[in-house]
């Protein structure tokens, strides 16, 4: 067993994900596991080279074969698993629901329920990147993502399912703000503005700061929890 935190990240390769994983390499005691469809991509490969407590590895959130040998990986590096980030950011359709394509919900569907719904094992915390587009009683507006929102709303309701079913696992949701990725761009251009107004740096920044993860109630004043 290993005396350092060990994280596993999804999404490690890009946005809010890379963000995240970059982060907590540059941190003392730690070790990450970046995921990624991927794990070859220049971005982890870079990072990796940068800091040796970075380990990519490949992880489709739908496809059990890649995540069952993705923890067998990490057993066998680290010999444990305290921390799971699910960062999906999965946006393939913009416009009205009544035009969206069915097919849309349920490519939207697999991956992100899936990151969300299955309890880790011995795992204490996991986390789950969500968004305010999920939230039912935010007031809503015309960001013509449907299959987004909806499908976020249903991962939150599983984290809260898993966080009520598991009394040793520390389960959360969190809202990172309108980050400057390609999905929230994409929102951003659609209602009338250049970019989503916040950085990814300043994300990872706000969320981390002088918390630990881990720490439910650290983890719950870094973030806003959905």
């Amino acid at each position: 067993m290993s005396t350092k935190t060990v994280y596993l990240i999804s999404g490690a390769n890009r946005g809010i994900g890379y963000g995240l994983t970059s982060a907590l390499a540059a941190r003392p005691n730690t070790i990450v596991f970046a995921g990624a469809r991927n794990p070859g991509a220049q971005s982890l490969t870079e990072l990796a080279a940068k800091h040796p407590n970075v380990h990519p590895v490949k992880l489709t959130m739908a496809d059990p074969v890649d995540n069952e040998a993705a923890i067998a990986h990490i057993q066998k590096t680290a010999g444990q698993l305290d921390v799971i980030i699910a960062n999906v950011g999965v946006l393939q359709h913009i416009g009205p629901l009544v035009s969206t394509p069915l097919s849309q919900f349920q490519d939207h569907w697999e991956p992100r329920t899936s990151s969300s719904s299955r309890p880790p094992t011995g795992t204490p915390t996991l986390a789950f990147i969500s968004s305010l587009a999920g939230s039912v009683g935010w007031p809503y507006f015309d960001m013509g993502q449907a299959t987004y929102g909806a499908t976020k709303a249903a991962a939150n309701y599983f984290v809260k399912a898993l966080d009520a079913e598991h009394p040793t696992l520390v389960a959360l949701a969190i809202h990172p703000g309108w980050v400057a990725t390609e999905p929230g761009n994409a929102s951003a251009v659609r209602n009338g503005l250049e970019r989503a107004p916040v950085d990814v740096e300043e994300s990872v920044a706000g969320g981390f700061g002088a918390h630990r993860w881990g720490d439910e109630g650290e983890e719950q004043r870094a973030f806003l929890e959905l």
